[in-house]
């Protein structure tokens, strides 16, 4: 896929799937429909407080490197320490999550690996648009749970975009009154937006504004 189609369905709610993209308005938990909203940061307003400074402090004497994803053993061996401690359903393979039997990718898709002395601790997953970047994955070692490293890889792959002068870094999205997703707000939500599919806009974002779109979208249904 090329770059800047990415950055077009991006900016229209759609979000990748293995190798296809998506939109939905509503997710299902135990036969619960919960509404869906799409987020976005705008890289440029993006300032860091002290929540996230002190994930920059603290895990500081970690080795982060950028590089095209390979999925290799060990990758796929961390994932499994990851998934084995999870209490919510996800992928059980790095591979199934992104490929699920394609022989090859048609995105443009880069990891940050975090290292502790040389042992991979945490990584993450994300696919390059021309102006923007797509978050798909994030993981790490349970035994480093205190490090935050699932919101610290949300801070490096914004401080990556800003350095490739990207506009935008989409984290996926939120889910209204089920607040286990609500850590995509933690990187800047003064910088955040939601997307409004009726109208195709996007807004900056407040809980206020989130429900008065999932009433319109109830109404529209």
């Amino acid at each position: 896929m090329e770059r800047s189609r990415l950055d077009l369905f991006l900016s229209r709610g759609y979000f990748r799937m293995q190798q296809q993209v998506f939109t939905c308005r509503y997710v299902y938990f135990d036969e619960v429909r919960y509404p869906v909203h799409w987020l976005r940061i705008v890289l440029a307003a993006v300032s860091l407080g002290s929540k996230q400074k002190r994930l920059f402090r603290i895990n500081e004497r970690f080795d982060a490197t950028v590089k095209p994803l390979v999925i290799t053993d060990e990758l796929e061996s961390l994932y499994d320490e990851y998934w084995n401690s999870l209490d919510f359903d996800a992928p059980y393979s790095v591979e199934s999550c992104l490929l699920e039997g394609s022989p090859r990718t048609i995105f443009d898709t880069y990891v940050i690996e975090i290292r502790d002395q040389g042992k991979l601790i945490a990584a993450g997953i994300f696919d390059n648009g021309d102006q923007s970047i797509a978050g798909i994955m994030n993981f790490y070692h349970p035994d480093y749970r205190k490090h935050s490293l699932g919101k610290y890889l949300m801070l490096l792959k914004i401080q990556y975009a800003q350095q490739q002068h990207k506009a935008y870094y989409y984290p996926g999205y939120l889910i209204g009154q089920y607040p286990k997703f609500d850590y995509k707000l933690f990187a800047c939500e003064a910088a955040t937006e939601v997307y409004d599919a009726l109208n195709g806009d996007w807004l900056p974002f407040s809980w206020e504004t989130a429900r008065v779109l999932e009433s319109a979208n109830l109404e529209e249904s």
